[in-house]
Parts: structure tokens; sequence; C-alpha cells
């Protein structure tokens, strides 16, 4: 497929997950812009693409004043502190400006507070004080709409400090109080601060929850997952704290509700943004559909699932060990496993006083449990044994990390220098972990099946089908695996 046909479909999508791989020149008012421009999408004969922005320029481009092209990933000014920046963003969500002062948070990633407030500006165009202050408002915005929390709890969750910070920043930003936005007829839960608490998550339609729901129930671990009808629930941990979310379908359409049990309500933040990538709810569906339709084969499982998407991971260590476990062996087997692993290895948890809950009694180990487990009498090989020893020791070293801001051609060579992961594992945890919508393990069996069942193609003939799909593949791969049950990882 023409790279050309790959950008102008990003470009229609505006995903994120594209932004700073190429830029767009209009011909038309001779400006180049990020795939991800609010702007008014040009037609298809008026654009050219670039692979840099400095090849915009010197094309005759001059950059966007509304998407800055300049703070994009991957442009020279990004790449040399990028990680800095990242960095940075990360502590800032889990509340560093929370108490602290840029400073303070300066010193943890190693550079003045000059150098850091410089490097916001450059490539983000704020502050960090502007950055953290927008993310805490527009998710306290959300918790006093969508929940009963009392106010002390939502000002608590959102890390603003003190109530009266609270108060004092909505009245600036919206000319009311909290109370006073918070909608009519809702009364205030009194909960404490590890309160069950229900949010909404909006997501882009359509949206096939019952295939996200089947695919998770065939690969639930047994004590850290559990799916029952529609609803999924799982354990986690954060912030050294362990407790236990819940997924349904939200009565009012375009909405699944989250709840949590167990979870203080600081850490609701980074726990709501990663349930959104794990159920993929903010994927490009009617692109996707319109790029994979296309294909006969594609088209009509299209048409018999609607609003497919990636399952993603809570965790990426815990989705590797589980790829591990999955070669050469069905997915039940590898499911078992698992669940063995997480019995021996994994933390208790207690939901005392939670009987629909009791299931889920383990925290999924992490990799300084697994780094010398010796995992004898499970059914595990030796040499897959020794492979989840060497990952976990790799990424215990640093030498693999699951940042999806990396680039994942980088990553799957990394990941597949451990002795034992070869590309399909690679592939397979880009696609869930990192979520690079265009991964795609075409050595898998069930591909192969699916894709021109009772015919069987080579791996080699159905990537070069697949240059078709781009860059969408990894959903591709869902669909074919969706239509085999109990295929895929």
């Amino acid at each position: 497929m023409l790279q050309e046909e790959v950008y102008e479909r990003a470009r229609l999508a505006r995903d994120a997950r594209f932004d700073g791989q190429f830029y767009i020149g209009v011909k038309t008012t001779k400006i180049y812009c990020r795939p991800i421009c609010p702007a008014n999408s040009p037609k298809s004969k008026n654009v050219a693409f670039y692979p840099s922005a400095a090849a915009a320029g010197e094309a005759g481009f001059r950059p966007c004043l509304r998407c800055r092209p300049e703070c994009a990933p991957g442009t020279p000014a990004w790449s040399g502190t990028s990680t800095t920046v990242r960095r940075g963003l990360r502590l800032i969500s889990n509340g560093a400006l929370d108490e602290g002062s840029v400073e303070t948070l300066a010193n943890r990633l190693g550079v003045t507070s000059r150098h850091l407030r410089r490097l916001f500006t450059k490539h983000l165009g704020a502050s960090p004080l502007a950055v953290a202050h927008t993310q805490r408002l527009h998710f306290a915005k959300r918790l006093i709409d969508e929940t009963l929390l009392p106010m002390t709890h939502v000002s608590n969750a959102a890390g603003y400090g003190s109530v009266r910070r609270f108060n004092d920043t909505f009245q600036k930003t919206y000319g009311r109080t909290p109370r006073e936005l918070r909608r009519s007829g809702a009364t205030a839960q009194q909960a404490g601060g590890k309160a069950t608490l229900t949010v909404k998550l909006a997501y882009r339609r359509p949206f096939s929850w019952p295939a996200m729901v089947d695919f998770f129930a065939d690969r639930a671990t047994p004590g850290v997952e559990q799916v029952s009808g529609s609803t999924y629930r799982r354990t986690f941990s954060t912030n050294g704290e362990h407790g236990v979310l819940e997924v349904v379908p939200h009565a009012q359409n375009g909405y699944l509700s989250l709840t949590l049990f167990g979870i203080n309500t600081a850490a609701l933040f980074d726990t709501v943004q990663c349930a959104r990538e794990v159920f993929d709810l903010d994927a490009p569906a009617n692109d996707i559909s319109s790029a994979l339709g296309q294909d006969e084969t594609l088209g009509a499982m299209l048409h018999r699932q609607p609003g497919i998407r990636v399952p993603g991971s809570w965790d990426g260590f815990e989705l590797t060990v589980r790829a591990i476990l999955g070669q050469q062996i069905s997915v039940k087997g590898a499911t078992t496993i698992a669940g063995r692993i997480a019995t021996r290895y994994g933390e208790t948890l207690d939901l005392a006083g939670k009987d629909d809950l009791q299931g889920l009694n383990r925290i999924f180990p992490t990799p300084e449990r697994l780094a010398r487990a010796r995992f004898n009498n499970l059914g595990l090989i030796r040499s897959r044994a020794d492979t989840i020893r060497n990952v976990a020791r790799a990424v215990l070293a640093g030498d693999i990390h699951f940042d999806s801001s990396q680039d994942p051609d980088d990553f799957c060579e990394a990941l597949k220098s451990i002795r034992g992961i070869g590309d399909w594992t690679a592939q397979y945890v880009a696609m869930r972990a990192l979520k690079n919508p265009d991964a795609f393990p075409a050595s898998d069996l069930g591909l192969i099946k699916a894709i021109d069942y009772p015919n069987r193609v080579t791996p080699k003939e159905l990537e070069k089908r697949a240059e078709a799909w781009r860059p969408w593949r990894a959903y591709a791969a869902m669909l074919l695996w969706n239509s085999l049950a109990g295929s895929g990882g």
C-alpha cells in the first residue's frame, strides 16, 4: 500500500497516535499541520504529506498556529528532550504539583526549574503548573457532573489540596462554585476516602462492548479478572494500594460505567485514563471501518462486528507474561497457567463484605516477584519460565518499558532480543500494551486460518495482503480473531 494512502486515512481519522509521524501541507493556504489539527479537513487533492516539519518548511509551507507543528512528537526539538517532558507529565498526572512546587518537580527530573519551564513551553505550549491545573480542573468537573461524591472528596481526588483553593479555582474559571455547577437534584453521598465510586466513560460510536467483553472473558486470569455476562471486573494496584474495578454498559447510550472499590480517591485520575486506553474508547471507529471495509473478507466481518476495538492492557508486564504463556498453546491453557502463577506469586487481596467480588483475590505478580520465581509444578515448560524471568529482569533494569510514546519498532526489537520472544509475541504486546494501531502478528495461526478459510495462506502472503489495511492492521487482527472463538493470544 502506498504510504500516502496510509497518511490520508490517518489524517481523516485525526488519531493522536499518529501525531508526529508525518505532516500535512495544505496547498491552498501554504500551511502545514499535524494529523490532529482541529481545523476543517481540506480536500484530499489539496494536501501533500511530508515525513518531517523541516521537509514541509523546505517545500514552502509555514507552520499552523492552531496545532503548532513545532510541538509535535518526533520533531528535532522534541526528540532531544522528550524523555524529560514525558516523565514530567507522568509525575504531574500522579500529583507531583498537588503539594510540591515546580522547583521540586525539576529536581526530581534532574534539571533546573527554568529549563523545565522552557521545555514545557516549547513542547506543550504551556507551563507545568498550567498543565497540572488543566488536568485537575477537567477531572474535577467530570466528578462533579457524573458522581455524588462530597465536594471535599472531589477536591481531594483532583489534587487541589484544600477546599478553599478548589472553590476559588472553579469560581475564577466558571464564574460559579462547584456546588452551583452540580446538576440540580443531586445529593452528596456520604462516603469515606476509599468509597465505592462510579463514573461515566464516554466512547466514540459505534462501539462493540460484547466483542470486547468476550475477548476478556476468554483470557480472564483466575483470581485477577472476572467476566460475568456484560460485566468486566479485575483487581489492580496503584500507588501501593489495591482495589477492584468493574465496568458495565451505562444505561445512557454512548457510555460505560466504571465503578471502583477500595481505592483512595487521589488515584482516580490515573485509573480513569488507563480504563479509556484499555477499552480503546477514543478509537476513530468510522474511519477504521471505512478503511478495512474495502477488503471483502473484513467487510463481511465488520457487518457482523460493528465498532471493533483493540483491547489494551492494565499493565504492560502482565500482558507480556500472558503473551509468553500463550506461545504455541491454546488460550484456555495459557489462561489456566496464568491463574496458577497469580495464585502462587500474586499478593492476596481481601474484599471482606463484598460477596459478589469474592472470586477476585489476587493482584497479578510484579516483575520483582517473578524475576527469581521457580515456576515449578505449574505446567510451564522450562524455556517459558526462563523467558518470563528474563523479561522481569529486563523491566527491572529499565531495558524494557511500556511507554506508548516510544517507537513501536524499537520496542519490538528490544523485546525480541530476549531469548524466547519472537515477532508474534512482540507484535502482540505492541498491539495491546503500546496501543500501536498498526501492529500485526502476521505469523499467528488464527489469523492465517481466518483470512481465507478453508484455504491457507503463508505469513508472508498475509502480511502482503495486510498492507491494504494500514494503518489499522491491529483492528483487522481483532476482526479475524473474533471470527474464530478462542484464537489469538
